[in-house]
């Protein structure tokens, strides 16, 4: 490499012989594939390389390159590739360059950072997480739907890859609406039927179309999600707070809440474990037609009860009332972002074009593959699967807790995948049972943590079981036991 010129002495490249630091050099390795590319790739190979070393901060802002002439006879290309590179790389605002003053590296881009963080929910250093809300993951059908998948790979058609029904793939919309008609008891017609990223997406959608028709605040349970309030705060909706009894939403604070819109989850109600009663789900129905009102039901797991059939929706008694959503998070598994929003015929517009200008629908593939899988009957034999380990998982919990934790009064088992579970005052206080079990390694989550209304000092905890084995979950009590004898 030559050492002459005006480049060589003032910033110093490899074999220039000079004596002052060398920023160039740090990037000189990067460039070295051009010259063994093939003919053809290296004019794109030589760019890449550039805004490679220019994005990681190996070329420093305002450190000047060699000139084409000189870099390209360097790396044994033509100066043309080179000076091509630079006036690309120029245009895009990673070079500078004028008349007479060479090519500088800009001032605009700055280093990216090494790496991605991970930013997914996680419980960290836990030896037992009672936490609930997740699945237990690797009962995910695998094979199934490896299978499931290369058939629909194959006899997708070309034309179907392009941008879908906002509402979702007609064959996705139909198998749902036969599954839910089946299984729920929902009035289900495939028109009405929007597929979305989850429920999250779904309660989001709703108060996008509620904010849009002048709605400021909806009603949510409490004890509830605590999620509800973040998803409608993020489409402009506040949420009121309405406390439950014994038999569901109390319908007399419901109805002085001035609300018009309230977020419920009545067949397995989260976090208390209560099934709404009949008389209150045709009280809080008669609420909803006399204001003219929405109930918003989130079937989170309604698919899962042990001891008899599961209670059917709330939508299957009045479809023009009620919006009902569920997903394939607890059945399947929550990363696929699979889920379904039946609206009714007064706002299913409203929400299908609010979806599509939202993403434009959710991808093809994961829909058909859904939809051939229901097909199939791989959904409900994921089902009988799921609640078989499951029923296991909450027996062995109730067992464990009577015989480390003697009168203990658990409720909420009859469905869902997580128990309440009263402990004897000799446990308490609450607080430090808490900090003795956090202290353990035991995560746990008392009821008070899920509402307003709760507001007594008992031991009260939302035991999740469905993702830890039978062997887990009595290793996780017993060391919560030995955590407060101690």
């Amino acid at each position: 490499m030559t050492s002459s010129g005006t480049n060589a002495r003032d910033t110093p490249y490899p074999g220039s012989g000079g004596s002052a630091p060398n920023p160039w050099a740090a990037a000189w390795e990067l460039l070295l594939p051009t010259a063994s590319a093939p003919a053809r790739a290296r004019g794109r190979t030589l760019q890449e390389a550039l805004r490679e070393s220019v994005r990681s901060g190996r070329l420093a802002p305002d450190t000047r390159l060699p000139s084409s002439r000189e870099l390209a006879a360097d790396l044994g290309v033509s100066r043309g590739l080179v000076t091509e590179a630079y006036e690309q790389l120029t245009a895009e605002g990673y070079l500078r360059s004028g008349r007479g003053a060479g090519t500088w590296v800009g001032g605009a881009v700055r280093a990216a950072r090494p790496g991605a963080r991970d930013l997914a929910p996680r419980t960290a250093d836990a030896r037992a997480d009672f936490v609930p809300g997740t699945p237990d993951l690797s009962l995910f059908p695998r094979a199934a739907w490896a299978a499931a998948q290369r058939g629909v790979l194959t006899e997708l058609p070309h034309h179907a890859l392009g941008y879908p029904d906002p509402r979702g793939l007609p064959q996705l919309r139909t198998a749902l609406a036969e599954l839910l008609t089946r299984r729920r008891g929902v009035v289900a017609d495939p028109e009405r039927v929007v597929v979305v990223s989850g429920v999250a997406q779904a309660m989001t959608l709703l108060g996008f179309v509620l904010h849009a028709r002048g709605v400021h605040a909806v009603g949510v349970e409490d004890p509830g999600s605590p999620e509800h309030g973040a998803l409608y705060a993020s489409a402009g909706v506040g949420t009121v707070p309405l406390p439950l009894d014994e038999e569901g939403l109390a319908t007399g604070p419901l109805e002085a809440s001035g609300v018009r819109a309230v977020v419920t989850t009545p067949a397995h109600q989260f976090p208390s474990g209560i099934a709404y009663s009949a008389r209150r789900r045709a009280e809080l129905l008669d609420w909803a037609r006399s204001v003219d009102g929405l109930v918003i039901e989130d079937d989170y797991d309604g698919d899962f009860r042990y001891d008899r059939a599961p209670v059917g929706s709330l939508q299957g008694l009045d479809p023009e009332h009620v919006a009902y959503t569920g997903s394939v998070s607890k059945s399947l598994a929550p990363g696929l972002r699979l889920g379904w929003l039946l609206v009714p015929a007064s706002l299913t517009e409203e929400v299908v074009e609010r979806k599509r200008t939202m993403d434009l629908g959710n991808p093809v593939v994961d829909q058909a593959l859904l939809a051939r899988f229901i097909e199939r009957g791989g959904y409900d034999r994921q089902l009988r699967r799921c609640q078989r380990a499951y029923r296991e998982r909450r027996d062995t919990l109730v067992s464990a807790l009577e015989e480390h934790f003697p009168g203990t009064e658990v409720s909420g088992i009859a469905a869902g995948l997580h128990v309440i579970a009263m402990l004897p005052e000799r446990y308490g206080p609450r607080d430090h049972f808490l900090q003795r079990a956090a202290a353990a390694g035991v995560v746990v989550r008392p009821l008070a943590h899920y509402g307003e209304a709760v507001d007594d000092d008992g031991i009260r905890l939302v035991l999740g079981y469905a993702h830890l084995s039978p062997a887990r979950i009595r290793d996780g009590v017993r060391l919560m036991a030995d955590a407060v004898r101690c």
